[in-house]
């Protein structure tokens, strides 16, 4: 086709072919075409954009789903004896992919808010540890993984009260640093980097295939859902919707006995829910 020969009709009809095969080529040929379109107008090729006016995309519903107690356990038990038999050769894991999981149990922050956590970020009050989610790990192409000064949206900025089983963690990795390093990532590497988000998904992998469950479709932000669905049971929808650092919360499908939350009185007291001290790895 020519400029002149292509319609809204024609671009309705060629956009429901592409959401056929799925929403998000749909969007970004819509989006395409719309610029393409545009610097057509700006410079007299056409007198109408042919991408106005066609329908608007519909995004398909999908439920978003939690992890059981069952698969909490038993990754918990995979990353507490990865790498940790008799016949294992190579250097032995320094346990902080194991214990990123555990901050990520514990305070449902985002994968990169969990890797740019810094001991400065870390407060000790009457009533327990409170951190303060002040930035995140970030990839950007052609660079290393980098913590960047700020988290995903203005919303995403908080404080967060950690409960006890993550906090013990995080308080044994600060503990382990050195008093000049109070902006250095606690969960750093070797040459005092950020994990990379990368690495974490990697290893996390792992755990899931020794839990049995390398075909589950879990990921890192799993975790996230799974503190979510006990926060708006417990608290309320908009309550965990500010702890978590979102403006709003899409339904999750739980596990039923994530739903048991009686007698806590807050985001600590409910998230410590998830902790099982018989299956909590070890130091």
């Amino acid at each position: 086709y020519t400029l002149g020969e292509i319609t809204t009709g024609r671009v309705e009809w060629f956009l429901r072919r592409e959401a056929a095969l799925s929403y998000g080529r749909a969007k970004h040929t819509r989006t395409l075409l719309n610029q393409l379109f545009a610097f057509a107008l700006r410079h007299d090729a056409l007198t109408r954009n042919p991408v106005e006016g066609t329908s608007a995309l519909t995004r398909p519903k999908h439920e978003i789903h939690a992890m059981t107690l069952e698969q909490v356990q038993a990754i918990r038990a995979a990353a507490a004896a990865w790498r940790t038999g008799p016949d294992v050769k190579g250097p032995r894991p320094d346990g902080k992919i194991r214990d990123i999981c555990e901050v990520l149990l514990g305070t449902s922050m985002r994968p990169g808010e969990a890797l740019g956590l810094r001991p400065c970020d870390v407060a000790e009050t009457r009533t327990g540890m409170v951190v303060h989610v002040a930035g995140t790990v970030v990839r950007r192409t052609g660079r290393a993984d980098f913590r960047q000064d700020h988290p995903k949206t203005d919303a995403s900025n908080r404080h967060i009260a950690v409960p006890q089983f993550a906090a013990e963690v995080i308080r044994r990795r600060v503990a382990q640093m050195g008093p000049d390093q109070s902006d250095t990532t606690i969960f750093h590497n070797r040459d005092g980097r950020p994990i990379t988000l990368a690495n974490l998904r990697r290893t996390f992998r792992s755990f899931l295939a020794d839990a049995g469950l390398a075909d589950s479709g879990i990921t890192p932000r799993w975790y996230r859902r799974t503190g979510a669905t006990v926060l708006a049971r417990g608290l309320g929808v908009d309550a965990a919707a500010a702890f978590l650092g979102h403006t709003s919360l899409r339904p999750v499908r739980p596990d039923p006995r994530l739903l048991a939350v009686q007698g806590a009185e807050d985001e600590q007291d409910l998230l410590d829910l998830l902790d099982d001290e018989e299956d909590a790895p070890g130091a």
